[in-house]
C-alpha cells in the first residue's frame, strides 16, 4: 500500500513525527501539506498537524476541507503534534465525515524548545505546563500503536 504523509509544522515537530511515522511503514512519502503530492496515486493517506491554542494549522484545515470526498475513500489516518494528552482536538478541527473515515486518530506528542519559541509561547507554556525548559513528549510506543491500526 502506497502511502503519503502529509503534514503542517510551525516549529518541526510535526515534521518529525511525520519522519518517525514513514521509518515504520513501507513504500511511505513524507511531503509539507503546501506541497502535498497527487492524492491519487496513493492508497493511505495520513494527515498530521500541530496543535496551537486549540486549533490544528490552517493549511491542513483547508486542504482537508477541498480535499474532503477523496480522503474519505482513502485509508486515512490524522495525528497531532501537541503536549495536551488530555483534551479531544480532533472534534473540534475535523469535519464530521473526515473523523468517521479515519481508521486511526492520535496524539503523538510533542516538542516544546524555548529556543524556537516566541516570548508569548513561552509564557504560556510557563503557565499551563509550570515549566519553561526543553519538553520531548513524542512517543514511539504512540507512533507504532498508530501505525499498527492503520494497518491491522
Amino acid at each position: 500500500m502506497k502511502t503519503l504523509i502529509l503534514y503542517a509544522t510551525k516549529h518541526g515537530a510535526t515534521a518529525q513525527i511525520a519522519n518517525m511515522l514513514a521509518g515504520e511503514i513501507k513504500d511511505a512519502t513524507v511531503c509539507d501539506i503546501k506541497e502535498a503530492a497527487q492524492l491519487s496515486n496513493f492508497d493511505c493517506v495520513i494527515i498530521g498537524s500541530s496543535v496551537y491554542a486549540g486549533s490544528i494549522r490552517k493549511e491542513v484545515k483547508s486542504f482537508v476541507a477541498k480535499n474532503a470526498s477523496e480522503l474519505c475513500k482513502k485509508t486515512l489516518g490524522l495525528f497531532l503534534s501537541c503536549l495536551d494528552d488530555k483534551t479531544d482536538f480532533f472534534d473540534k478541527n475535523f469535519p464530521v465525515q473526515i473523523l468517521q473515515a479515519a481508521k486511526a486518530k492520535a496524539k503523538l506528542g510533542g516538542i516544546f524548545d524555548p529556543k524556537k519559541a516566541g516570548g508569548f509561547e513561552r509564557f504560556v507554556i510557563k503557565a499551563v505546563m509550570k515549566n519553561a525548559d526543553y519538553i520531548n513528549t513524542i512517543s514511539d510506543d504512540k507512533i507504532k500503536s498508530f501505525v499498527d491500526k492503520i494497518y491491522e
